[in-house]
């Protein structure tokens, strides 16, 4: 079978200058109706029509661009966003049967989220915030389960390790893990039933940071880390750690797959391919 992706060509946020002209572009391909969709999904299924398929995948894209929105407050930028979640559309199309009678937005928002998820929990400052499918779930829905701003106390740790089959220890350690993070603390989600949320929201209070043990913990643990990272970045080639540093390190602003691919002569799917092989071999080396 042939794969849309291969063959599709969609606009690309980085090359067409800043966000909003991006969002300018996309907006002008028309939604398509209930008729028009079914059609071309007919055509994309028995005939492999690629055409129909490009025409699924951009009416669509602005799509992309909302459910981006609601991840911003993790720091990462919104264009890599947008593309990880054009992937994820992209895999929606593949995979949509139009005679299932289910349109494709509600289809394709399964796996646009899906494909951020994976690259928050991939790249988001090389941490290993989240390995089983519960810890995943906690990671995202933590501070909509919470009763307010305050500092988690024992009881309400309880109640969300017991709803999502998780332990105490855990979500007091997510949370820890998430308030700890250097990432922009604003921007909240518009929509309130969002999976997302904004890191402000998981900030300990006064009496958490006050408890000694965790402090300490804390500090042990971000030395370790920062030992490991040194560590595993002489282990990479030149290229795979020129980009894991302008992508994640740089401490003025951090270039996108699309800058890194025109520096390099190659495609921003392969930046990101060796950007996901030098995190695998990265994290292998700070684990020990």
């Amino acid at each position: 079978m042939s794969h849309p992706t291969a063959t599709l060509n969609f606009p690309v946020p980085s090359a067409l200058g800043t966000i909003d002209q991006y969002i300018a572009a996309i907006n002008r391909y028309p939604l398509l109706t209930a008729e028009q969709e079914h059609e071309l999904g007919l055509r994309w299924k028995y005939m492999q029509d690629v055409e129909a398929a490009r025409q699924l995948v951009m009416s669509h894209l602005r799509l992309v661009v909302s459910v981006s929105r609601n991840y911003l407050g993790y720091g990462l930028p919104q264009g890599d966003l947008i593309q990880e979640g054009n992937v994820g559309l992209m895999k929606a199309v593949r995979r949509f049967d139009p005679e299932r009678g289910v349109r494709l937005v509600s289809f394709a928002l399964h796996w646009i989220r899906a494909e951020i998820h994976e690259f928050i929990l991939r790249n988001w400052r090389l941490v290993k915030v989240a390995t089983t499918k519960a810890q995943r779930k906690l990671f995202f829905n933590l501070r909509a389960m919470r009763s307010g701003e305050h500092a988690l106390t024992q009881a309400e740790a309880k109640r969300i390790a017991k709803d999502l089959n998780v332990k105490p220890e855990d979500v007091f350690e997510m949370n820890m893990r998430l308030a700890g993070h250097d990432v922009a603390m604003d921007g909240t989600p518009e929509d309130a039933d969002s999976e997302a949320v904004a890191p402000i929201a998981y900030l300990a209070a006064d009496e958490d940071v006050a408890d000694p043990a965790r402090v300490i913990e804390a500090e042990q643990v971000s030395r370790v880390r920062a030992e490991g990272l040194k560590r595993a970045l002489t282990k990479l080639d030149e290229r795979s750690r020129d980009i894991i540093t302008r992508r994640w390190l740089a401490e003025d602003q951090e270039e996108t797959l699309q800058q890194l691919a025109d520096k390099y002569g190659v495609s921003a799917e392969r930046v990101r391919q060796i950007e996901a092989k030098a995190m695998k071999m990265m994290r292998k080396e700070i684990e020990g």
